[in-house]
């Protein structure tokens, strides 16, 4: 398997959905802050440059639903978006942590595992990886955390505009041979870039698809 297939009718549907007013509901440091469950959240997890604030607001046709900013890591809590009253988007602390301290680290963890295993209506985390790169060892953990808690996760390939169509293919063809035995992991991958739309609109359908079901 390689990338999504979706029909045109599945498409302009999730945009749609997305072309409505997509709001931030909240930020969250503590468990029992978390709001009332929603029937579909997606989450959206990612290394602290992998371009995971340009690839929310590409998704959601706007420029600063999610901030983007010149100092990767600033994502420190559990952002809520709303889509829909019944679909919410959940911007997640990206690893690597910037320059935090190991106690403010140690507080994001705790708070992402104790999200990730108790919350009902979380359907997919949707994993960020630079295609430039491919997958590195500082993914390996949040993917094995993953497989441990059982949660369900895809791989979305970022920044596919900066590598030619060969080297594309390399990596997709990569990751999907380094995932294929991870008992949590979506076998297909996503191909993306916010610069170029790319994939964007697969995304879309992809979450869509995940809160109709």
């Amino acid at each position: 398997m390689t990338l999504a297939q979706f029909s045109p009718e599945e498409i302009e549907a999730a945009r749609k959905v997305f072309a409505g007013e997509v709001q931030f509901l909240m930020g969250v440091v503590k468990l029992e802050q978390l709001p009332d469950a929603f029937e579909t959240e997606v989450a959206f997890a990612g290394r602290s440059n992998v371009g995971k604030s340009s690839l929310l607001n590409a998704l959601t046709g706007r420029k600063d639903i999610a901030r983007t900013s010149n100092t990767p890591g600033r994502t420190r809590e559990l952002n809520y978006f709303l889509v829909t009253d019944d679909l919410a988007i959940v911007d997640m602390p990206g690893y690597g942590y910037a320059k935090a301290g190991k106690q403010l680290i140690a507080g994001w963890q705790k708070l992402i595992v104790e999200y990730l295993v108790g919350r009902p209506g979380l359907r997919r985390v949707f994993v960020l990886i630079d295609a430039r790169h491919g997958l590195k060892n500082t993914d390996f953990p949040t993917l094995d955390m993953l497989d441990k808690a059982a949660v369900s996760y895809q791989i979305v390939l970022t920044k596919a505009d900066k590598l030619k169509s060969d080297e594309r293919e390399k990596v997709l063809a990569s990751t999907i041979a380094q995932i294929a035995k991870r008992p949590a992991a979506h076998p297909i991958v996503h191909l993306t870039s916010s610069i170029k739309s790319t994939g964007i609109a697969e995304l879309r359908a992809e979450i869509c698809q995940l809160a109709a079901g």
